[in-house]
C-alpha cells in the first residue's frame, strides 16, 4: 500500500505521480524524496541513487528523475530507525 509521507493517507496512484500532485488527505506533495524508495537518511545526499542533485527540502515537491513512490509510510513522524533496530535485537535475545 502507497501511504504519504505526512499524514499516512492512503494514495492510489492511476497514473505518473507529477511534481505537482498533493495527497488528498492533507495536501502535502506527493512527488518528494521522503515519499521515494530512494530516500535513506544515512545515504550521501539522503538518496540511495547515485549522481542526484541536492535537494533543500526533501518535503517538497521536486523534478527528480529516479522518483519512485515507496511501499509503506516514509518519514514517519518520532520512528528513530536505531532505536527501531534495537528494540528487535532486545526482543531477539529476550530471556
Amino acid at each position: 500500500m502507497k501511504q504519504c509521507h505526512a499524514c499516512g493517507g492512503e494514495v492510489v496512484i492511476l497514473t505518473r505521480i507529477g511534481r505537482r500532485d498533493l495527497c488528498d488527505g492533507c495536501g502535502a506533495d506527493l512527488h518528494c524524496c521522503r515519499n521515494c524508495r530512494h530516500h535513506d537518511v544515512f545515504a550521501q545526499n539522503q538518496c540511495r541513487e547515485p549522481g542526484t542533485e541536492p535537494v533543500r527540502d526533501r518535503d517538497a515537491g521536486n523534478f527528480c528523475d529516479f522518483f519512485s513512490f515507496r511501499d509503506g509510510r516514509p518519514g514517519h513522524e518520532g520512528e528513530d530507525p536505531a532505536a527501531a533496530a534495537k528494540a528487535k535485537l532486545e526482543a531477539l535475545f529476550k530471556k
